[in-house]
């Protein structure tokens, strides 16, 4: 089998990372070779970008955002993705380019056909195979979240967060063959099994 990227989306607390992590290792068990990793800190370039995002009196207008998690993305494929992708790897990534459209597109009020142009520029027309987006209503997954010390975008008002719920359902909507929906507030245990029977299915068929 020649490699495939599959990736993981969602608002903040949706448990995606969790459960990449799971698949990850129930991957393995099963023979596939595996790489997991993630944006946009995926590479220390990726890194650098993400802790820009927190020094004391940083705040990036939103095309700024745009250009920088392009310039990660870019990065990630040159270095990462597509040399795991040729070696025929299951790449899994936490976030990736829909995350931009989602984020700034429909969070931030960017263009989205911008975003998507710029996606195949930065990717090189390296697009995920399979995306499993993690529905949750954003005040759950704060509620997950807790107290836990915020980063950049989890410290933006709810307001933000349902809009770019919206955007990933409206990518849900209009890519239904590759963006699968997960029932992200069920018992992980059973989001586990359904991420599972999704990536089997996927699997079989690639």
């Amino acid at each position: 089998m020649s490699g495939v990227l599959i990736t993981f989306e969602g608002v903040e607390g949706s448990g995606k990372t969790t459960q990449m992590r799971r698949l990850g290792r129930w991957l393995r068990a099963e023979g596939h070779r595996v790489e997991c990793t993630r944006e946009p800190d995926g590479t220390r370039l990726g890194l650098a970008v993400r802790r820009l995002f927190e020094r004391p009196g940083v705040r990036p207008e939103p095309l700024v955002e745009v250009f920088l998690f392009m310039a990660a993305r870019h990065q990630h494929v040159a270095e990462k993705v597509r040399p795991w992708l040729a070696r025929g790897r299951v790449v899994l990534s936490d976030r990736y380019a829909d995350a931009t459209v989602a984020y700034q597109g429909y969070g931030r009020g960017i263009d989205p056909d911008l975003i998507r142009e710029l996606n195949v520029r930065a990717t090189g027309g390296v697009l995920p195979d399979l995306t499993l987006l993690f529905d949750v209503d954003p005040a759950e997954g704060f509620r997950r979240i807790g107290a836990r010390r915020r980063d950049h975008f989890e410290r933006e008002a709810l307001a933000f967060h349902r809009r770019v719920r919206r955007g990933y359902l409206e990518i849900l909507r209009a890519e239904p063959k590759r963006v699968r929906l997960v029932r992200a507030a069920e018992p992980p245990a059973v989001v586990a099994a359904e991420v599972r029977a999704l990536v089997e299915d996927f699997l079989r068929g690639a």
